[in-house]
């Protein structure tokens, strides 16, 4: 049989699992609404799943990833800049 002790711990664990899930999944779904609305829909989405990332490895894994594709895009950004830059524009 469970200890009040152990009961407790468990509930206290899985609950904040599930604030935690219902959080991200919300900022997803805001970032993604924002995507079309005003607003900072990237940087919602890449809170959303850094907030899943504590509790799940696929988060974790998605996190990485929109982080390797931000870096890509930052960087071909700048690369336009300073192309436009040099031909004068």
């Amino acid at each position: 049989m469970a200890t009040s002790k152990s009961v407790l711990h468990w509930i206290g664990r899985n609950g904040k699992r599930a604030g935690v899930t219902v959080a991200g999944f919300a900022l997803i779904i805001a970032g993604v609404a924002m995507l079309v609305l005003p607003g900072p829909g990237l940087l919602a989405i890449i809170a959303g799943l850094a907030l899943l990332a504590t509790e799940y490895a696929w988060a974790e894994r998605a996190l990485a990833q929109a982080r390797r594709r931000a870096k890509q895009a930052a960087a071909k950004a700048r690369s336009r800049v300073k192309r436009k830059k040099r031909a004068g524009g």
